[in-house]
């Protein structure tokens, strides 16, 4: 150990630390031989550590001088290396400065990298110009051998396309060359494998309906058509046209063109110039011929065709999904452009002409219907979409809807005109509807059919948006304006009915409002209103409203960045023509069922049916209480005598007071049980036997005192209403339901007409009047008890008392 004096400040420092914490006792001096025995061997190893750090470190140093000496070398071959180049590359370019010399290296480089190019350019084209000249050299000859040139040239053209977006549209001169050379020799190939099929066509004498079929030419025409088939397959397979300005359209097959072609001629003979067959009215001949065509010749294809076309799917090579083909279908796409030919010059003729254009449009929806329903024709096999049809095309992609909405809404509405201006439209039809119903009026049924028919005409449309603005635009429409005349109707006869009402009409207006001639006014809105709603709520159920409105509710989930949901109409506009529930069916508690198409419209219809029916109850109601005035005048119930007890008891006569109520009600109640259906009848009958019971208790029974006969006439009297009541309703009515509804009355009645007599007590509750009143008039517990042993549950006790007090012998 080195000597203190030799230690720095620090290191003493920890020294004495370190021997304060080993020796702090004198018995650790015992210890202290140890503890510098185990200082030295400490000392020790660190000796060699360091030898062995020192001997590492040397090594390192020389290793680093060598691998710069090794580096400083390499740097001056480089420059010396560096030097001969700029030397030589100066003399090569004949330049003064090396710099100078790079740059013209680098114009020559580019220079020879085009020549590069420009060969590989020169090489395609002239691959491309042999396998041409290949193609047509066999085309005769070998026909299939000169597929394969073609396929090759094809390939080129589609390998150059895909390589230009990453060549920054590098050789669009050379693009665009090889690609018409590669048209040109596709037409080509087409035109002589046609010229084949069409020579071959001639021996089986087709078109014609005897044609010549031998197995050999079939076997021909098999073979013409599959070469056909051949050239047109890499483009069945990218699913793209390569010809210049081909249609969008489903792809016809290269032999049903050559097929189709002495089809089209015939069509075009038909159906052009001044032949009869062309008329603008009759449309229907020229789709009529189509369907004929495909009548006539799909046979053929199914037999002939089919065949060819299972074969291609059972090639694995082909890469054509041939099993989604359909030798009938392959025709009728065939056959469908000379239809699109026709369409397009025929339209312009009839644009003027609403009716013709109407008629064409219902008659192309038929058509398509056929085609669908006959054949379930799909044009694209790729596609998962049904076919849309003809309709769609020139309702849709040719911009004719907005024109064939508005004819179609001039026709309804004119229609709807008439059936409001014909004279009996106002009349209630008793026969157009089953017995037990509303009856509605004429106008109300004629408008729900012209409502059906128009469904007939756009419910074949393919289009969502066509279908609602037709819905809305048309229907609702309709609906709406018959809504406001039935309500304009309601409220006419609320003025004629006014005070003011009956002084401006005088006498002779007046009849036209009352009695039974009132109660008709307002049936035909009720029974108008009812019938429509129903078939509302009918139509609302159908499968054709009700996918419309899944399909609406569908769009309005999807609708989340607030486009509008049905062509122009934004979700607002829908939900107010049809319903609420449009508008709520974001929320998390709304689901598809909550709500119909028709739910605006027919609440608007319930609300107008509650409103009449309630003004057809409160009329009737009031006519029952005026015709019953004199009856309530009546003051004779006191004094009516006893009859004889010997006399043979027999049914009281009808008071001559009751009998002119008891004619208004049966004439007023008769006519409404022929207009009312079941239900509204009861719900009338029982607001206005409710009323007669009020009535009598506010008018009679409370103003006058009764003998025992008196009470008995009243009963006979309210027994005889009931009674006609009863008949009169019919089916609607129940026997002894007229009294069962007046069940207060009938207890009144009940009490009124307890015996007095002493010998006799009541055949029914065992209690004569005399013991009801000791315990009526006892207490409130008493009289709970004698009102049930009466079976009575409508009076309070305090009401049996005072009907009993209207007894002439109570009240003396």
């Amino acid at each position: 150990m080195a000597p203190s004096t030799s230690l720095s400040s620090h290191e003493r420092t920890r020294v004495e630390d370190y021997l304060n914490d080993k020796i702090q006792v004198s018995a650790d001096l015992e210890s202290l031989n140890s503890l510098l025995s185990s200082l030295r061997a400490q000392q020790e190893l660190q000796r060699k550590q360091l030898a062995e750090a020192h001997e590492a470190l040397s090594n390192a140093t020389k290793t680093s001088n060598d691998h710069a000496e090794a580096t400083r070398k390499r740097a001056e071959a480089f420059s010396a290396e560096q030097a001969d180049i700029d030397q030589r590359l100066m003399i090569i370019t004949q330049s003064e400065t090396s710099d100078h010399a790079v740059r013209r290296l680098e114009k020559s480089m580019k220079k020879l990298q085009r020549l590069e190019l420009s060969k590989g350019y020169v090489e395609l084209l002239k691959e491309a110009e042999e396998l041409s000249k290949e193609a047509l050299t066999k085309i005769s000859t070998e026909p299939r051998d000169a597929l394969k040139p073609y396929a090759r040239l094809r390939n080129i053209v589609i390998a150059l396309k895909e390589a230009q977006p990453a060549a920054e549209g590098a050789a669009p001169h050379l693009i665009d060359y090889t690609e018409k050379l590669a048209s040109a020799l596709r037409q080509q190939l087409k035109n002589t494998f046609g010229d084949r099929l069409q020579k071959t066509l001639e021996s089986l004498k087709w078109p014609t309906r005897e044609m010549n079929i031998t197995d050999k030419l079939l076997e021909q025409w098999r073979q013409d058509v599959e070469l056909l088939i051949d050239l047109q397959t890499p483009e069945l397979q990218s699913h793209e046209p390569l010809a210049i300005g081909q249609s969008v359209e489903p792809p016809v097959l290269f032999p049903m063109d050559v097929m189709v072609h002495p089809l089209d001629l015939r069509f075009k003979y038909h159906f052009s110039g001044d032949k009869p067959t062309n008329r603008l009215d009759k449309p229907e001949y020229f789709l009529s011929h189509i369907i004929d065509l495909i009548n006539q010749f799909g046979g053929f294809f199914t037999s002939y065709l089919q065949p060819i076309l299972d074969e291609k799917a059972q090639s694995a090579d082909s890469g054509v999904e041939w099993n989604f083909y359909n030798a009938l279908h392959v025709f009728i796409t065939a056959l469908l452009p000379m239809l699109r030919q026709k369409i397009d010059s025929f339209l312009p003729q009839i644009a003027n002409h609403p009716q013709l254009l109407s008629h064409f449009i219902h008659e192309l929806m038929n058509f398509d219907n056929e085609i669908r329903e006959t054949w379930n024709y799909l044009p694209d096999p790729y596609s998962e979409d049904n076919w849309k049809g003809m309709t769609w095309e020139v309702l849709t992609k040719q911009g004719w809807y907005d024109r064939w909405l508005q004819v179609e809404k001039d026709f309804a509405l004119a229609r709807y005109k008439d059936i409001i201006d014909t004279q009996d439209s106002g009349q209630i039809d008793y026969d157009g509807v089953e017995i037990t119903a509303t009856k509605p009026t004429k106008a109300a049924i004629r408008v729900n059919d012209l409502l059906e028919t128009i469904t007939e005409r756009y419910q074949p449309l393919a289009s969502f948006s066509q279908k609602l603005r037709f819905l809305i635009d048309i229907q609702i429409t309709i609906f709406d304006q018959f809504h406001e005349r039935l309500h304009s109707a309601l409220e006419a006869y609320l003025a004629m009915t006014s005070t003011l009402g009956r002084t401006v009409q005088g006498s002779e207006g007046q009849a036209s409002v009352e009695g039974v001639a009132g109660l008709e006014r307002l049936c035909r809105v009720f029974g108008s209103a009812e019938y429509l709603e129903k078939k509302m709520e009918d139509w609302s159920n159908d499968v054709f409203f009700v996918e419309l409105w899944s399909e609406l509710q569908e769009r309005v989930l999807q609708n989340r960045d607030g486009r509008n949901v049905a062509g122009t109409m934004s979700i607002a506009e829908v939900a107010s023509r049809t319903s609420s529930a449009v508008a709520n069916n974001g929320s998390s508690n709304a689901s598809s069922s909550d709500g119909a198409l028709f739910d605006e419209t027919a609440s608007a219809y319930r609300r107008l049916r509650l409103h009449s029916e309630s003004i057809i109850t409160s009329t009737l109601i009031s006519n029952i209480t005026a015709a019953m005035k004199p009856y309530s005048r009546l003051a004779t119930w006191a004094t009516l005598s006893t009859p004889s007890a010997s006399a043979t008891p027999s049914p009281l006569s009808m008071t001559s007071e009751m009998a002119h109520a008891m004619r208004t009600l049966s004439s007023q109640l008769s006519f409404l049980s022929r207009a009312l259906g079941v239900a509204p009848l009861r719900r009338v009958t029982r607001q206005v036997l409710l009323s007669i019971q009020t009535y009598v208790w506010d008018n009679v029974i409370t103003r006058n005192t009764f003998s025992s006969t008196g009470a008995a006439q009243l009963a006979s009297d309210i027994e005889h209403l009931c009674s006609v009541v009863d008949t009169t309703l019919g089916v609607a009515g129940q026997v002894g339901g007229s009294l069962r509804t007046m069940k207060k009355l009938g207890e009144v009645l009940r009490i009124l007409n307890l015996s007095a007599a002493t010998e006799q007590t009541d055949e029914e509750a065992g209690m004569g009047l005399w013991d009801v009143e000791k315990r009526l008039f006892k207490d409130n517990e008493s009289a709970r008890a004698v009102l049930a042993d009466l079976e009575i549950e409508g009076l309070s006790e305090a009401e049996a008392r005072s009907v009993l007090e209207r007894r002439v012998e109570i009240g003396n």
